[in-house]
């Protein structure tokens, strides 16, 4: 589920740190969704100004709508 990061902030603080990643392909946002299933924590995912123009803003959405169905249970 796609939530904000005040959302995220407000459970995680004083209680666990919220991983931050950058992502420029489907297999890293895969990857990290995946990882993030097996222990059951929320992250962040991110894209540096060279990911946004290799992968393109809209590839990018559309892969975070993906991986978040296929995990709906993680709060990114």
């Amino acid at each position: 589920m796609i939530v904000t990061t005040a959302q995220l902030f407000k459970v995680a603080y004083g209680n666990f740190a919220v991983g931050a990643y950058n992502i420029n392909n489907m297999e890293q946002a895969l990857a990290i969704m995946a990882a993030a299933s097996e222990v059951d924590a929320p992250v962040i995912i991110q894209a540096s100004r060279g990911a946004r123009s290799y992968a393109n803003d809209v590839m990018l959405k559309h892969m975070m709508d993906a991986v978040t169905e296929i995990h709906p249970q993680i709060p990114v």
